[in-house]
Formats: C-alpha cells, sequence, structure tokens
C-alpha cells in the first residue's frame, strides 16, 4: 500500500529547490555534456590502449630479456591517464555567487543585494550576520 505524501508549502518547496536542485558551474553549455562525458571518458582510455600496443610492439620479435625488462619497467612507470567527472553546484549557492557578483561589480545596489544575500541565506539556513555576510569570499571562489 503506498503511504499517501503529504502537501508541501511553498516555502519548504523553495528551501528543496536551492538544496536539491543543481547547475552545471563549469561555464559550458548544459547539453554539451551529454557529448562531453563520452569523449572525455574515452580520450584517457585510448590514450592508456595506445601507450601500452606501442610498448608491446617494441618488445615484438626476438626474445631478448633486457628489452623485455625495459618494457615492463616503461609500463609500470607510466601512470595511466583518468578522468572524472564532478557534479554540479547546488543552486542556492549559485545564486548567493551571482548575487555577490553582482555587488562587486556594481551592477546592484549593495544594500539590496545584502538583503538578497541574506535572504538566500536564510533559506539555506547558513548563518546570515553580517559580519560574516562578505560580498566576497576567496574561499568559496571555484579553483579549476
Amino acid at each position: 500500500m503506498k503511504a499517501i505524501s503529504r502537501r508541501r508549502s511553498p516555502q519548504e518547496k523553495k528551501l528543496l529547490s536551492y538544496t536539491k536542485d543543481r547547475r552545471n558551474d563549469y561555464g559550458e553549455n548544459d547539453k554539451s555534456s551529454r557529448k562531453a562525458i563520452r569523449r572525455n571518458k574515452s580520450a584517457p582510455h585510448r590514450a592508456n590502449r595506445r601507450h601500452v600496443s606501442q610498448t608491446l610492439i617494441a618488445i615484438t620479435g626476438v626474445v631478448d630479456e633486457t628489452a623485455e625488462e625495459s618494457a615492463v619497467l616503461r609500463l609500470e612507470v607510466k601512470r595511466p591517464k583518468t578522468w572524472k567527472k564532478w557534479r554540479d553546484a547546488v543552486l542556492g549557492v549559485i545564486v548567493q555567487d551571482r548575487l555577490e557578483r553582482r555587488a562587486r561589480l556594481g551592477i546592484d545596489d549593495q544594500a539590496r543585494n545584502a538583503e538578497r544575500i541574506q535572504r538566500v541565506r536564510r533559506r539555506l539556513r547558513l548563518p546570515t550576520d553580517q559580519d560574516q555576510l562578505t560580498v566576497f569570499d576567496p574561499e568559496r571562489a571555484p579553483r579549476r
């Protein structure tokens, strides 16, 4: 038997949206990820296969122990290439970063933006004290 879910208030929906929804913060079109992820996963695999085959081609033919040892050493020394995807940023953080950027560049009024940032932080249940509220925090800046 299926349990009946209770209705959520608009405030609960907004909080869930800010905490659960995610946005692409990499700076590229989010639709391009469908192709880019496949391409970025296959390129290192292809490079690793090529490295192994090139090393093995070098030792084909007459068995020479020194050539065999050097090929094994070459295979063991070079670390295989990898690629790992990472998840997108939380929507609440993206909204807050955009508001901070607008304030920093002077696009919006400072006082109005500070009020908006406090509202977002309140919705995310983060501290909203004025001394903790900064326009730009280098610790939160993306490092890529």
